[in-house]
């Protein structure tokens, strides 16, 4: 079964030093959702097209491939910004009031990550983070780092 292409280590080193390289590579780009990529897969599996088995491992392959590009997308507009999007991506949540969870993509997050975002958190989202940790991660190198936020 044939590889979903990520963009090229050449394409992206061009992008990190030159805009239009980045632009260029955005004007290729498509984005689909794994709902999307899933519904065309079943469609596929119920017209005869393909088998089950390999809808899914088309589907998961799709959805790795889409999500490595989505992040050497971002790692390369982060190096051409100079800063990291994903905590920008968080504030202005914040400010515009949309709600949601304190730090975007929390879940896949490493811990030094999260204990560097911690910093532009009101006392209610720190204690809202400190209980989902608890809940879920329960890692205490984050839980120290929330404590210490809130004494």
């Amino acid at each position: 079964m044939p590889q979903p292409k990520s963009t090229s280590k050449r394409a992206r080193a061009a992008a990190a030093v030159d805009p239009t390289g980045l632009l260029e590579i955005l004007a290729r780009g498509v984005v689909l959702t794994a709902d999307r990529i899933q519904e065309a897969m079943d469609d596929a599996v119920q017209r005869g097209r393909m088998t089950r088995g390999d809808a899914e491992d088309l589907a998961r392959l799709l959805i790795e491939a889409g999500r490595k590009q989505t992040e050497e997308l971002l790692h390369d507009v982060e190096a051409l910004v100079g800063r990291p999007l994903a905590a920008a991506g968080d504030r202005a949540r914040r400010v515009t009031g949309l709600g949601g969870f304190p730090i975007g993509g929390y879940d896949d997050l490493t811990a030094a990550q999260i204990t560097s975002r911690l910093g532009e958190l009101s006392d209610g989202e720190l204690r809202q983070v400190r209980d989902y940790e608890r809940r879920h991660g329960n890692r205490k190198s984050v839980l120290r780092a929330l404590e210490r936020r809130l004494a």
